[in-house]
């Protein structure tokens, strides 16, 4: 409805929408490269694993790789976890 839009400031925003297709408006709206698919790129091994061409924002899951198991998206997420802690952290005892 107009003129009940908001911002919320955050420090942290997860988007988990399951079996939709990437939002192209959200990937757009912060840059985000996508592969031919249209599903948010990123690397998945060595450094930065995980992580967008923009900083500070990592992908994991559905939102890139598409349409999946939902075991590949926790061992995904679980994979995302960890690459943020080193990014954040330098190290991670997370489990690889």
């Amino acid at each position: 409805m107009p003129g009940t839009e908001f911002e919320i400031k955050a420090d942290l925003v997860l988007l988990a929408m399951g079996f939709v297709n990437p939002i192209q408006q959200v990937l757009d709206a912060f840059g985000v490269e996508k592969d031919s698919r249209g599903n948010a790129k990123a690397a998945t091994d060595g450094a930065g694993c995980y992580q967008t061409n923009v900083d500070k924002v990592f992908t994991a899951g559905d939102m890139r790789r598409g349409q999946s198991l939902v075991v590949w998206a926790i061992r995904e997420g679980r994979q995302a976890a960890r690459a943020v802690d080193e990014y954040l952290m330098g190290s991670s005892v997370l489990p690889r």
